[in-house]
């Protein structure tokens, strides 16, 4: 029998850039170590680094697949402004050899999450690169922001 990883190939590299995930105009991921996986005639797919993804947002499900490329993918469910989003984003925690640059990183599905490019070439036409830094330091009306809050740049009135 011929081994099917024979004729299908993977193609892993680097974004060469920074990236972000987002629900809504809600940063969930931003990062500059993105993985890019091309595999036949699918769509890339971005992989993110958890460490670069707000994970309190996200839950393991039951659900897993296997791809005979890439090995078992597991899926997380994520939970945003009460919004539910099922098994909108997988992982490879333990993938094939042909595919050990995205173990443990997460992707999503980007006909449920927006996942897009920021640099210089893409900020002027890119709505989120103008106002997302403030967004994420702003309370979006459920009592918390993404981001601590920025140092006041004033002084107390004296007096």
């Amino acid at each position: 029998m011929p081994d099917p990883g024979a004729t299908h190939a993977l193609e892993i590299r680097p974004a060469g850039g920074r990236m972000r995930a987002a629900f809504r105009g809600h940063v969930i991921a931003d990062s500059n170590d993105v993985l890019i996986l091309r595999e036949g005639a699918m769509a890339p797919v971005a992989y993110f680094p958890k460490d670069d993804i707000e994970m309190g947002y996200f839950a393991r499900t039951e659900r897993s697949t296997h791809c005979p490329f890439k090995g078992d993918a597991g899926y997380y469910t994520v939970t945003l402004e009460g919004e539910v989003l099922e098994n909108v984003a997988w992982t490879y925690e333990d993938p094939l050899p042909g595919a050990v640059q995205i173990d443990g990183r997460l992707a999503f599905y980007t006909d449920r999450i927006e996942v897009y490019e920021v640099g210089d070439k893409t900020a002027p036409n890119d709505h989120h690169a103008n106002v997302d830094e403030v967004v994420q330091h702003t309370d979006s009306g459920g009592g918390q922001s993404q981001k601590a809050h920025w140092p006041t740049n004033v002084e107390e009135p004296k007096g």
